[in-house]
């Protein structure tokens, strides 16, 4: 299951140094990278929050964002994209409840990290998805 805040355990059982923490946030980021457009795709039209998520994606990686909301925000989206979570996607209705209030969570404490262009950027992409 992922991480949501990139707080793992290591070797030894204590928290999670900053090589772990940063291979973590990069094993999240190569995640998204691979599997949100697929998904995304697929389930966009079932999504009342699809413009947020994109948004997310998009303020994610961006890298004049700071890394600390980019982690946070990826770990969010590695949640969606992995099929493996708290309710799989597939249950009608509710299946994407658990990744909306990862992201809704997430959006909430960054949301000002996420800039005009980001949401501008989420509305072209929903608009060409629906051509």
């Amino acid at each position: 299951m992922i991480d949501v805040m990139g707080m793992g355990r290591g070797a030894a059982g204590g928290h999670a140094g900053p090589a772990d923490a940063e291979a973590r946030a990069q094993r999240d980021e190569d995640t998204v990278r691979r599997g949100f457009w697929p998904k995304i795709r697929r389930v966009a039209a079932r999504l009342p929050f699809a413009e947020d998520l994109i948004a997310a994606y998009y303020c994610a990686l961006d890298r004049g964002t700071p890394h600390h909301v980019r982690v946070a925000l990826l770990g969010a989206l590695a949640y969606f994209v992995l099929p493996a979570d708290l309710m799989p996607d597939l249950l009608p209705a509710l299946g994407f409840t658990d990744d909306a209030a990862v992201l809704a969570g997430v959006v909430r404490l960054f949301f000002a990290h996420l800039t005009p262009e980001h949401r501008t950027a989420a509305r072209h992409a929903l608009d060409e998805m629906a051509r």
